[in-house]
């Protein structure tokens, strides 16, 4: 049986890992999670590295799994998004291109959103849609309370950032 090395047999497929993840997810960021959470599963079973006939097999099967799974979630999140805005209130109905607007900014912002790292992503949809604590988000995606409010300030700030990008171009 070979031996074998993180760093000799695993880590220099990386660059492999990061392509397919990109292909599926067609999102940079998404695949750079796909190939750092596929490592770590990696990692996790190096007890049976021995026993595997090809360690590439495995490595991009799990990439591929994970990047599906990914895609998946991302899809099902954008369908089951609820709206950022009342649909009965009817306050701005009397001026359509206000709504017009306002349906733009919406459908802008549900995008950015998207575009999220999952991690980002996942802890504003527990805090802002779900209303889930801190450490409430912490215990469920096993991390620290301040790793929590991290990515929620991140997430809000890239959102805010790339908006403001997005519709000052507009003008």
């Amino acid at each position: 049986m070979k031996t074998i090395s993180f760093q000799n047999d695993i880590l220099p497929l990386k660059n492999i890992l990061f392509r397919l993840a990109l292909r599926i997810t067609q999102e940079r960021t998404e695949a750079e999670d796909v190939v750092q959470e596929t490592m770590m599963k990696v990692w996790k079973r190096r007890e049976q590295w021995a026993e595997m006939e090809s360690i590439e097999a495995f490595c991009l099967t799990v990439c591929r799994n994970l990047a599906l799974d990914k895609t998946r979630r991302m899809e099902r999140q954008l369908r089951t998004a609820p709206p950022l805005i009342d649909p009965a209130d009817q306050s701005h109905a009397s001026n359509p291109e206000q709504v017009a607007i306002e349906h733009d900014r919406l459908h802008l912002v549900r995008q950015l959103i998207a575009q999220l790292p999952e991690k980002q992503r996942t802890c504003m949809q527990l805090r802002d849609v779900e209303g889930k604590s801190y450490r409430d988000i912490a215990t469920i995606l096993d991390i620290t309370e301040q790793q929590v409010k991290t990515n929620i300030f991140r997430a809000r700030q890239t959102i805010r950032e790339r908006f403001l990008t997005l519709t000052n171009e507009k003008k």
